[in-house]
């Protein structure tokens, strides 16, 4: 497999490499090269029942690789013409899909099943197309200045709103597009997600965990919002422009995590306990040894 994935880099590497090069330039991307050593590390930690049983899936491992073949030579065709925004999630996608198609043919279909959030897991590598990622910060524009709106109201601060525009006395701030937080949310998405594998086990409590991401994500963005234009207003106007501005987000992304944390406990503790082997045998005498 390791031979197999060398190989695929080498062919694909004129993708690989200008993944690389807007990852290092487009801040919501910067977590791509991260993807697959997280994925091979659950891979590790899960090997016991992934390779339980090993056999090869030749005929899913092909088509899958001649797909993502198809599909990485289509979004190629016109890269030298195309901003790397157009033609990286198509290319990146089908390296994924080869990757998939590999393992299939190396250890089989039940090893894949076994396997299928680490393999999944890779499609987080994918850049976002430019409308679903200008729709989500669309989203998380409105809703940070939303929220900011009622949070200046509650703490007794008079605003006024316009569009994306508050109004504090003394100050106007815009809740721009590098302020929705995208950076943070996506962060905060693919640690809840990892949680939600490692410590969860019933679907819909996952799904619920992982719903509820963005408007913790909101609601971290327009603490920080509002936070930031109170000290820069109140205490010191280098507050807007300085540190805890520009830098300050990995403050604001753990109190996202103190928030959903109680909620992972409490989900958690709510899932039905499994029973470990060697208590079932004790439970049943029929498991017992048999007598001389």
């Amino acid at each position: 497999m390791a031979a197999f994935v060398f190989a695929s880099v080498a062919v694909c590497w004129p993708a690989i490499s200008a993944l690389a090069v807007f990852s290092f330039h487009h801040e919501f991307s910067s977590h791509v090269f991260l993807i697959p050593m997280l994925s091979l590390y659950l891979l590790y930690i899960e090997r016991q029942d992934v390779f339980r049983e090993v056999h090869s899936s030749a005929a899913l491992g092909s088509a899958l690789i001649l797909t993502g073949a198809g599909l990485y030579w289509r979004a190629m065709a016109h890269s030298s013409v195309q901003s790397p925004a157009e033609y990286l999630p198509g290319s990146t996608l089908a390296i994924v899909l080869i990757w998939m198609g590999g393992f299939l043919i190396c250890y089989g279909y039940r090893a894949w099943r076994a396997a299928n959030f680490p393999l999944l897991f890779l499609l987080l590598m994918v850049p976002l197309p430019e409308p679903v990622l200008d729709r989500t910060i669309y989203l998380l524009q409105v809703g940070s200045t939303s929220l900011s709106f009622w949070l200046f109201k509650l703490v007794g601060v008079p605003v006024f709103r316009q569009g994306f525009l508050l109004s504090v006395p003394g100050q106007t701030i815009e809740v721009a597009k590098a302020c929705s937080g995208i950076r943070s949310s996506i962060a905060l998405f693919i640690t809840c997600l990892l949680a939600a594998h490692l410590s969860l086990r019933t679907p819909w409590k996952i799904l619920l965990f992982i719903v509820l991401v963005f408007p913790v994500s909101i609601v971290k963005n327009g603490i920080r919002i509002v936070t930031l234009t109170l000290l820069g207003v109140y205490v010191d106007p280098s507050f807007l422009q300085g540190n805890l501005h520009h830098d300050g987000g990995f403050v604001f992304f753990l109190l996202a995590l103190a928030l959903l944390f109680p909620v992972l406990l409490l989900l958690q503790k709510s899932e039905p306990r499994r029973t470990p082997p060697d208590a079932a045998i004790a439970a049943d005498p029929a498991g017992g040894l048999a007598p001389s």
